[in-house]
């Protein structure tokens, strides 16, 4: 093996465009199970594109997400406060608490995810969605739309703020910031101006709920953050805490609406398996996560000690850092060995850590399943003969590492038949 860049000294850069996560994601695979990379704006870490150890990392105690505790560097002033980055690990909610602080934090905001509030809330993402499909019924035939921005951007927002009960008034404010959070090629600049207008919006929600508090998530988190029985969330954890439900809500549904519906339409051998019932659409939706996983890498993980990982030799130091890059591990080629990129509704084997693994696996799985099985049949039925209007080999990704999707999804809702051919 190339060991250069397997271990710290001489990192493998990042693409903070990410032009091709997914040959990115085979070489630092090819160079070892983990690779010590360089992240957009200087700060280092090890790559993690090995299945196997990822597990092993995500479930050992001396891996933590708490940077306040467990990155020296970032707790001795040495990470620059305009690194891009900053806000995923400034953050203080479940996504970067460690041990009991995790626990805690994760306890407070689990209920809004049960299997009863997911299950009731079906009627109402029901209802967004044939309200969506209207509105884009409503266009002419043989319109060319991007059904990235008036489906698949817009379904998962809309759901998420009826869960945390954000007034209608303030969806395109959340709209236009969320997204930002996931842009890694931005400058310090914007990325710090968009992280000071989300906190804004947060803010602006906090204070409406507070005045006119209802049966929803943001009021239930309010109502755990003025209580005094010693399990309040801080001002900062209750804003930081709705930022990782907005955020991770969306995110994430919003590029598997995505890729979905692309992969169908790429493949439309698939769609058929599907329309035969020789599939099923929650095949669609788990093959997706797999070969095209939502989130691409997360960061960022600490070592708390020493350690070294026994089945590979690798030896990690106190304070290094981990991003676990879960587009190549769905890719895997030790996981899945025939044709790993390949999108195959009907392989047995779908196993992915699309979600996550371990004690941050991610609480709102179910209901990004849930707006996909709901969605997808509804969309390919209102528009059977939907396809793309542009070739597949055009379709931009977004430009962030860690959010995995595109920048549009240029459709033909109703494609006029084509002419006959001429002589």
């Amino acid at each position: 093996m190339d060991t250069q860049h397997v271990a710290p000294g001489c990192p493998f850069r990042i693409d903070p465009t990410a032009a091709d996560i997914h040959a990115e994601g085979a070489a630092l695979n090819a160079l070892g199970p983990a690779t010590w990379v360089e992240l957009p704006g200087g700060v280092e870490a090890w790559s993690v594109t090995d299945t196997a150890l990822a597990k092993r990392l995500l479930t050992d105690r001396r891996i933590s997400k708490d940077a306040y505790q467990h990155w020296p560097a970032y707790m001795e002033g040495e990470i620059a406060e305009d690194w891009p980055l900053r806000i995923w690990v400034d953050a203080r909610n479940a996504l970067t608490a460690y041990g009991d602080e995790h626990t805690r934090l994760r306890r407070l905001i689990g209920p809004a995810f049960s299997a009863r509030r997911v299950r009731g809330l079906a009627p109402a993402i029901e209802e967004i969605v044939g309200d969506l499909l209207d509105t884009l019924g409503a266009h002419k035939d043989g319109a060319e739309i991007d059904l990235k921005a008036e489906f698949a951007w817009t379904l998962p927002i809309l759901v998420v703020n009826t869960m945390l009960g954000v007034p209608a008034e303030m969806n395109n404010s959340f709209r236009e910031n969320v997204g930002g959070l996931f842009d890694t090629d931005v400058s310090a600049e914007q990325a710090a101006a968009n992280g000071a207008s989300l906190y804004g919006h947060l803010a602006a929600l906090v204070a409406a709920k507070r005045e006119s508090p209802g049966e929803d998530v943001t009021s239930a988190l309010i109502a755990a953050h003025d209580d005094e029985t010693g399990t309040v969330l801080s001002e900062q954890q209750l804003l930081d805490s709705l930022m990782l439900l907005i955020a991770a809500g969306h995110e994430t549904t919003v590029n598997l609406i995505d890729h979905s519906i692309t992969h169908l339409l790429t493949h439309p051998d698939q769609l058929a398996l599907v329309r035969e019932g020789k599939a099923a659409w929650k095949d669609v939706v788990e093959e997706t996560l797999r070969v095209q996983a939502p989130i691409a890498n997360i960061v960022m993980r600490f070592a708390v000690e020493d350690f070294e990982d026994a089945e590979t030799g690798l030896s990690f130091a106190q304070g290094d850092t981990f991003v676990i890059n879960y587009a190549a591990i769905g890719r895997d080629p030790a996981v899945h060995s025939e044709s790993p990129e390949l999108f195959d509704v009907t392989r047995e084997n779908k196993e992915h850590m699309a979600f996550g693994f371990g004690t941050h696996f991610c609480l709102g799985s179910e209901l990004a399943r849930l707006e996909l099985r709901i969605a997808l049949p509804a969309l390919f039925e209102r528009f059977p003969d939907l396809a793309l209007s542009v070739p597949a080999d055009e379709l931009r990704p977004a430009a962030s590492f860690i959010s995995n999707g595109h920048r549009t999804l240029p459709v033909v809702l109703r494609p006029e038949p084509a002419a006959p051919p001429t002589a």
